[in-house]
């Protein structure tokens, strides 16, 4: 059921590599995910019910906070989401994985957007980019140039950061 107003966005793409190495990618909280936006998930424990925070690599700043809703190892990831530098309603984000065709379909489904907010255009502008990196880091190794050059970009601006996104407001346990 999706209330009145709500965006909601899928996002699909096929991986040439293992359901092991997909989800040992998404989930891993030892060193940064490329895929999302290289940030470090920072939780007590991958559990459902436990807070997540996705800062930058040295912690310093969280861009992201929620809450994990659905953890099926190997199958889906479903957590809340909220921009921390935004004072939109969180929304939600389930990733579901399915071997296919010798690879990984890879689909992420947004809900619970809220039509207008500066949340929805990111999200919806996001979810290209973090199959596409996801994709890329997977079969290749490593995310594309673009994408590295960008994620350069992000270290150069972190010191401009607003300070209600400094790791301090938002801890996880």
């Amino acid at each position: 059921m999706t209330r009145e107003g709500e965006t909601k966005a899928m996002f699909r793409i096929h991986i040439r590599g293992s359901i092991e190495a997909v989800w040992r990618e998404i989930t891993r909280t030892d060193a940064p995910i490329p895929a999302f936006f290289n940030s470090r998930m920072d939780v007590a424990r991958l559990a459902r019910g436990e807070k997540l925070a996705m800062r930058t690599p040295n912690g310093k700043y969280t861009g992201v906070v929620g809450e994990i809703l659905e953890l099926v190892p190997l199958r889906r990831f479903a957590y809340t989401f909220k921009f921390t530098n935004f004072d939109d309603p969180p929304c939600r984000v389930a990733i579901d994985l399915a071997e296919k065709d010798g690879g990984v379909e890879y689909t992420m489904t947004i809900s619970e957007l809220t039509p207008g907010t500066k949340s929805a255009k990111q999200m919806l502008q996001g979810g290209v980019l973090i199959a596409n990196t996801l994709k890329h880091v997977i079969e290749d190794g490593r995310p594309s140039f673009g994408t590295r050059m960008l994620f350069t970009l992000f270290k150069l601006m972190e010191p401009f950061s607003p300070a209600r996104c400094k790791s301090e407001h938002w801890p996880v346990s």
